[in-house]
């Protein structure tokens, strides 16, 4: 996506298509607990670099409340089409409901959580919580890994373990990462910003003061969706001590590509076969898939309705992109795919029981105030990636593409499946990713 000037357009957010989309349109204790309705704590001094443990504890109210919700929902009429051209599809949701409301059990994955090391840590007056799992190994490579929206750390509870212990998952002792695993802010159970600009850069700079602060003087780091444009904020910052990124969800649209799908023109003759799929992948999100995205950039306050509603919670989750939303609704038919139907709502059930439908939405607010380029634009990052391309994310981006946005490209690869949520959906994958990502830098 194309960069627009401030005085004329939009200046660019967060994410690549919600930009050019938006820009068009403007034209015309030691041990903590958690509740839903736990007020946060009252900031902490700049000085506070403590470190301290943190334990959920979600209330059994909280719980009782979100079946009560679930069971008074009121259902609009079934959709008059058969797709989901208007959008997430009466049946998907009643099944997710009766799913949500009779059988799904946050217990199980509140304990996953709690058998972990999490913590919490004050970084520029927010406190910020994260999971950080050592390795064994005492020449483990330190690497941090951000979620994006609608995501949490949920996303990578799969891959803690064979990341940490290789040896127990078919890699070796030489392949052993230690793990950090942050909630952005205003997401989870980090702290929920009272003021403006929280935004990637300072996000990306508050993530390498965790890091130092957890002592590492050498580390990598690695994202997808919001998680994406952090760590190639952090490529374009080179912090001292980051030695490499890895991003599933990279910045490399040719400035030219981007002009003609915002302009409507027809693509440019000479594009290869891969260079043409991520043309269309692009121009259907940037034509269809952005509602979610410019209400959140523009209006994140107007969204009382998704704070209020579990199922227009979920809904509004589950309509992030089409090739998501599509597996998610074969979940609920009952077939197998990458995520479970538990998966799923422990995803949406972290969001509701934190209350953080909106503030997690502000990110997007944020970053269109700041951000001069687009999600998908290139952005100059001079330090080594790592690229890992899915068949189903928003868009796969072509090694062409890719070997010119990153001149220091230490790994490319085509993964045969997986989607948006790669770590989520498919580990195995992921894992050896990161493992051949940064081989090299060890």
């Amino acid at each position: 996506m194309n960069s627009f000037t401030k005085n004329s357009r939009f200046r660019a957010a967060g994410f690549s298509a919600l930009t050019a989309m938006v820009a068009l349109l403007a034209q015309s204790g030691s041990q903590l607990s958690y509740a839903q309705d736990a007020k946060p704590a009252a900031p902490a001094v700049a000085q506070d670099s403590a470190i301290r443990p943190f334990h959920i504890n979600i209330s059994e109210e909280a719980l009782v409340d979100l079946r009560r919700r679930i069971a008074a929902t009121k259902w609009p009429e079934k959709e008059n089409v058969s797709d989901p051209s208007q959008g997430v599809q009466l049946a998907t949701m009643r099944k997710l409901a009766r799913y949500w409301q009779m059988n799904y059990d946050w217990r199980k994955v509140e304990a996953r959580l709690n058998a972990l090391p999490q913590f919490t840590t004050n970084i520029d007056g927010l406190e910020i919580h994260f999971i950080h799992v050592r390795s064994k190994n005492p020449n483990a490579l330190p690497v941090i890994i951000t979620h994006g929206w609608p995501g949490s750390v949920i996303e990578q509870l799969k891959i803690i373990e064979p990341l940490t212990n290789p040896e127990a998952y078919g890699g070796k002792a030489s392949d052993a990462f230690d793990v950090v695993i942050p909630s952005l802010p205003g997401y989870g159970f980090s702290g929920k910003p009272t003021t403006t600009g929280w935004d990637v850069p300072r996000i990306s700079r508050a993530w390498v003061t965790l890091m130092n602060r957890l002592g590492y003087t050498r580390f990598v780091a690695a994202g997808g969706d919001w998680g994406a444009a952090v760590v190639q904020e952090l490529g374009v910052q080179a912090p001292a001590g980051l030695l490499a990124i890895h991003t599933n969800m990279p910045g490399t649209v040719p400035a030219n590509i981007n002009k003609a799908i915002m302009s409507g023109e027809p693509p440019p003759a000479g594009l290869s076969a891969e260079e043409r799929q991520a043309w269309d992948q692009l121009d259907f999100f940037y034509k269809k898939g952005l509602g979610y995205a410019n209400e959140m950039a523009l209006r994140p306050q107007t969204l009382y309705g998704i704070v209020d509603s579990p199922i227009g919670l979920a809904a509004w989750i589950l309509d992030h992109d089409d090739a998501s939303y599509k597996m998610i609704a074969r979940v609920f038919d009952g077939q197998s795919e990458g995520l479970t139907q538990d998966d799923i709502l422990d995803n949406i059930t972290l969001y509701w029981l934190t209350n953080t439908a909106i503030s997690s939405a502000r990110l997007y607010w944020d970053n269109r105030i700041t951000s001069k380029s687009g999600f998908f634009d290139v952005k100059g990052v001079a330090i080594p990636v790592a690229v890992s391309a899915y068949p189903t994310e928003i868009y796969t981006a072509p090694q062409s593409w890719t070997e010119r946005a990153f001149p220091k490209l230490i790994h490319y690869n085509k993964l045969p499946k997986g989607g948006h949520f790669a770590a989520w959906e498919q580990p195995e994958f992921y894992v050896d990713e990161l493992r051949a990502s940064f081989k090299s830098l060890r």
